[in-house]
């Protein structure tokens, strides 16, 4: 692949995405593919430092907008250290979140604004969208049983149950928006089903793209 290929990992907290990506990653490497896994918030070292801040528990006075801000940072730090070095070098690079969860959490989640959010982000991130997204679609009282049995939430998986139907709301809303552009997983099936539905639409993009 010439310039290479650019997926993103999307869905609500507990939708299992990092653990069906994963499985999805070390099959595709072990079938010859260069790929390159990243995360956001986070994924360089600048980047991880910005984490760090959003997801801390103690920080409950933070400001919304200044949370926005805040992954609009982290992200372009990540993308210009990690994501284009790649895509450059041919490589296929998967992302567990990018954009579209700045959308979902603080655009609709927080209620600034889907527009909003997007204005501040198109400022970060310079026209580089995914080439293919997949979102991984659950309802938000599942997902939070999910995770309920986890050691260390994180300040976000610990809002309010409407805070993340909100959240979950505005994913519904991408991908009517988008909807060649992100593609929508049953993450309510099993972990064996979903990382191999995962696969059928990686591997599909990946075929297309090399054409």
């Amino acid at each position: 692949m010439k310039n290479g290929l650019f997926l993103t990992i999307e869905g609500c907290d507990g939708s299992g995405k990092t653990t069906a990506c994963k499985t999805v990653i070390s099959r595709l490497q072990q079938e010859g593919y260069d790929v390159v896994y990243t995360r956001e918030p986070g994924g360089s070292e600048i980047a991880e430092q910005i984490r760090n801040v959003i997801l801390d528990v103690k920080n409950t006075a933070m400001d919304k907008r200044c949370e926005a801000l805040l992954y609009a940072a982290g992200r372009r730090q990540h993308l210009t250290e990690i994501i284009l070095p790649a895509l450059t070098a041919g490589k296929i690079v998967i992302c567990d979140r990018f954009i579209d969860s700045s959308l979902a959490y603080q655009g609709n989640g927080r209620g600034i604004g889907m527009d909003e959010i997007f204005k501040i982000n198109e400022f970060a991130i310079e026209n580089h969208l995914p080439d293919m997204t997949v979102y991984y679609s659950i309802d938000a009282q599942e997902g939070l049983r999910r995770i309920s049995g986890r050691e260390n939430l994180d300040r976000l998986d610990a809002e309010s149950i409407d805070f993340h139907k909100k959240v979950q709301q505005g994913y519904e809303i991408l991908c009517q928006k988008y909807p060649k552009r992100i593609k929508v997983i049953d993450a309510s099936l099993s972990k064996e089903e979903v990382a191999e539905n995962t696969y059928k639409l990686i591997k599909e993009k990946i075929n297309e793209y090399v054409q």
